[in-house]
């Protein structure tokens, strides 16, 4: 495995998905590609400025990208471009602690690479 991706909007839900891809990338040697989608890119560099800080800190080797368009089409846009083997995103707890997967569910219909949903 030579690549994952993180589609990463900076969330509670975003930053255990960004903890589990950090640990599976120091295993397998994996470049890790976080994925932001944005409208504004000011906002977009500060939020994936936390998920480059914490795998800077772990010596995790990382390219990002910020995107211009919804979060599904923008991540499988990436997954396309960098041929990444695996995607980690995060859920969010809907009503009644359902679990819903939010953008993760758009993107799933886009590619067809192993995704790991962290609630």
């Amino acid at each position: 495995m030579n690549a994952c991706a993180i589609a990463y909007d900076g969330r509670e839900t975003s930053q255990r998905a960004l903890e589990l891809v950090a640990r599976f990338a120091s295993v397998t040697h994996s470049t890790v590609h976080i994925i932001h989608a944005t409208i504004d890119p000011a906002i977009g560099t500060m939020v994936v400025g936390e998920a480059e800080a914490v795998l800077s800190l772990q010596g995790i080797a990382f390219v990002t990208h910020l995107e211009h368009g919804t979060p599904g089409e923008s991540v499988a846009r990436v997954i396309r471009q960098t041929q990444c083997d695996a995607l980690f995103a995060g859920a969010h707890v809907g009503h009644r602690n359902a679990v819903t997967v939010s953008h993760a569910e758009e993107i799933l219909l886009h590619t067809d690479i192993p995704v790991v949903i962290q609630p």
